[in-house]
């Protein structure tokens, strides 16, 4: 399948489903804390959806129950919300998505519950890094394992953590799940070139541990063979019409990230 690109009156829509999921992730970091359950989360996430006048696009994609993907501790993606409250040294994962005009927006925090070891702060901070390493390392001209190997790199410095081999990023856009697929591991400089009008949800996921994972009876929930904590982070960006990247999820495009790693976002979506 041929990867969609996007004039900027659709990238302008996908901002807005973008700006839907970035608010709401927002909520649901805040109302993180103990006794909180996921599904508390999902609920917050369902009002937000409807005041918006938003669509879910997790809500029976293959038969999935829920608004969010909620995966606390070991479970590293797809976890189900469930009644089962949180406690203080969790670490939790919240994937979530949003439609607007039929244009899709997707993004992904992890979170701390309460007061935190400081190793699974160290995973959170080295996995949200490394998405941001490998954004800014996409260049209109590059090409797409440019953002694998520098997600990887960054990574493998920090010390020794499992990068997913299964699962990774994505194009985005009139769907949820586009091509091309994302890895976030492998060498520079391979697959398609990156073109103005590309939209990609870049989202590593790592654990303390091996990067080996199976997935449960409900054929949702991946767990990590060697039951270690993983992290995932994700944001959907766009090269514009003028060549600059934007972070579509993001609240201010990616100005502050981005900027820090000398990289310059477009205004025409500002």
């Amino acid at each position: 399948m041929a990867i969609q690109l996007k004039s900027l009156d659709q990238l302008k829509k996908m901002r807005r489903a973008g700006l839907v999921v970035g608010e709401l992730l927002i909520e649901m970091r805040e109302a993180v804390k103990p006794g909180v359950t996921t599904n508390d989360l999902n609920r917050i996430a369902i009002d937000g959806l409807k005041a918006r006048k938003a669509k879910s696009n997790f809500l029976n994609y293959h038969g999935y129950p829920a608004v969010i993907c909620a995966s606390p501790n070991e479970v590293i993606v797809h976890g189900i919300p469930s009644d089962l409250p949180l406690v203080d040294g969790d670490i939790l994962s919240i994937d979530f998505g949003a439609i607007i005009e039929g244009w899709h927006g997707d993004s992904a925090i992890t979170v701390g519950v309460g007061s935190i070891s400081s190793e699974d702060q160290k995973l959170m901070d080295v996995c949200e890094e490394s998405m941001w390493r490998g954004i800014a390392a996409a260049k209109i001209g590059g090409h797409l394992t440019d953002i694998s190997f520098a997600i990887e790199d960054y990574t493998n410095a920090q010390g020794k953590y499992g990068i997913l081999r299964e699962y990774g990023g994505h194009g985005i856009g009139t769907e949820m799940h586009q091509e091309p697929h994302v890895l976030n591991f492998g060498p520079a400089g391979r697959g398609p070139e990156l073109e103005v009008g590309m939209a990609l949800a870049i989202e590593p996921m790592i654990t303390r541990g091996t990067h080996g994972t199976h997935v449960l009876d409900d054929e949702w929930t991946v767990v990590s063979d060697d039951n270690s904590r993983g992290a995932h982070f994700e944001q959907s960006f766009a090269f514009l019409p003028d060549g600059k990247p934007f972070v579509l999820t993001s609240l201010d495009g990616g100005k502050a990230e981005l900027g820090r790693l000398g990289v310059e976002i477009s205004d025409l979506l500002q």
